[in-house]
């Protein structure tokens, strides 16, 4: 996006009436010690995170090289989502992000069922980074005799230090944190460049188309596995959202979101469809395994194990980043709910460096019983709540759309002024999207083993949902009207 269209959002936004876009109380309060700088990166972060250093290899070990065209597809549909964010937060920026537009233009039961849907989606996403991090750790035979539920307590106690110092810190710690994801991601792209050039042997095989069409071709098990992975596929890009949190937090959101929404779609096309491209040239999916980082398995077999500690280093770096992720988004999101009174009162509370602790700890409560799932179920518990956590994250996708729909018929009444940069194709867009995501959750029903019994949760989380609304309507409306005074 070029510098006078940024200018021009900026100014749009300026011209909205504040009378029209009411302020989240959940905002007051907070530092805007975010940077721009830290935004951007927070972005980076969002599109390379756990679903692609990890849940890649088992994908392409069941799904083959057709693995890249589902990133590519979800990653399309990824931008829109974000996009139509991004236009609500030049319109108003706020902390509360997409629970806050529910509010304005769904009402407070729009609100409630957004932001507890994603606050299951960062709880469960939360415990499989620590998940993750302890499969990570295991690679190293140091640490092969620690259970796999004590590394990711000590994973948990760490980040949730981290994220309660200060907003300055964690920008700064996410900052470094994508620093070292994309410096490892571009190092890794130009080794299986010089591979693939030079021939060299990867594990016994010469790199090279050959290794796709002698081991299958693009498809190697068919079309229903490529189906099948795309909710693990939608997940990958489940962080992309923080950009709306982080907004509230820096002094300049009209000039550095657009910046930071327009720069993911490049951003997808190198670092997933061009990464699994390249692990597809120069190892057959077979040889790739859920429970170890697809570029160590490539690093590995090319005699250099130090390379190996290296990049599981890095992805290890990469599940703590999106663990202080969620940490953070969650506070935010559960201190809008609060102040309208849709979530514990506790969840309100700051402390002296205007972080929102309450929340944070109430989600490291919940990422606590992930810990125990690892004890219980140590092989299985990744897939288990990955599954669990694409119900959370696709709900927030539809809503973040249902509200933006919403958001334009207001412009259209002329209740709002839209900025410049907008969603394009409304509201095409905006509809497809939505029936994709809906398609991607039907698709777990192919899945017997996990997908099928996660979809049967539905009921349940909706009852759950129904029950705690009826249990808490009398204080939301409390606190509507105690706002509206």
């Amino acid at each position: 996006m070029s510098k006078e269209a940024v200018d021009t959002a900026a100014a749009d936004a300026s011209r909205t009436d504040a009378s029209q876009a009411p302020a989240d109380a959940g905002d007051a309060g907070y530092s805007k010690d975010l940077k721009a700088r830290h935004v951007n990166m927070i972005a980076i972060g969002g599109a390379i995170g756990t679903g692609l250093f990890l849940g890649a290899g088992g994908r392409l070990h069941s799904a083959g090289p057709a693995l890249a065209v589902a990133y590519l597809v979800c990653g399309i549909f990824a931008f829109f989502v974000v996009r139509a964010l991004g236009e609500m937060v030049i319109y108003r920026p706020s902390s509360g992000s997409f629970v806050s537009y529910a509010r304005e233009f769904l009402g407070e039961k729009g609100a409630y069922v957004a932001g507890w849907m994603y606050f299951l989606n960062w709880s469960t996403t939360g415990i499989a980074d620590i998940t993750a991090i302890a499969l990570y750790t295991h690679y190293w035979s140091f640490f092969t005799d620690i259970p796999q539920w004590v590394l990711a307590l000590i994973a948990l106690a760490v980040v949730l230090v981290i994220n309660l110092i200060s907003v300055k810190y964690f920008g700064e710690m996410e900052f470094w944190f994508a620093i070292v994801k994309v410096a490892a991601l571009v190092a890794f792209m130009l080794i299986g460049i010089f591979l693939l050039v030079t021939q060299h042997d990867v594990g016994g095989q010469t790199p090279g188309l050959s290794v796709i069409t002698d081991n299958g071709g693009f498809l190697p098990h068919g079309l229903m596995p490529v189906v099948i992975v795309m909710q693990g596929v939608v997940f990958a890009y489940a962080s992309l959202e923080l950009v709306g949190v982080a907004a509230g937090e820096t002094a300049e959101p009209q000039k550095v979101v657009p910046r930071a929404v327009n720069s993911i779609m490049w951003r997808v096309g190198l670092f997933y469809v061009g990464s699994v491209v390249l692990l597809a040239l120069l190892l057959p999916g077979s040889v790739y395994s859920a429970d170890q980082s697809p570029f160590v398995t490539v690093l590995s077999k090319i005699g250099v194990p130090a390379a190996g500690d290296v990049m599981n280093l890095v992805v290890l770096t990469a599940a703590m980043s999106s663990l202080n992720s969620g940490l953070y988004s969650t506070g935010r999101i559960l201190r809008s709910m609060a102040m309208a009174g849709s979530a514990p009162k506790f969840t309100a509370r700051m402390n002296k460096s205007q972080v929102p602790y309450g929340g944070i700890l109430l989600t490291s409560a919940v990422c606590v019983l992930g810990v125990g799932l690892n004890f219980l179920m140590p092989s299985q518990a990744f897939e288990i709540v990955l599954n669990v956590a694409s119900l959370g994250i696709i709900s927030t996708w539809v809503i973040i759309m249902v509200c933006h729909l919403a958001f334009v018929r207001r412009a259209k009444e002329g209740l709002i002024s839209r900025p410049s940069f907008r969603l394009p194709g409304n509201p095409v867009t905006e509809i497809v999207t939505i029936l994709f995501l809906l398609a991607v959750l039907g698709l777990m029903w192919k899945d017997p083993e996990i997908g099928r019994k996660t979809l049967y949760l539905i009921p349940i989380i909706a009852a759950a949902l129904a029950v705690g609304w009826y249990g808490i309507r009398r204080r939301v409306d409390r606190e509507t009207e105690g706002l509206s005074k």
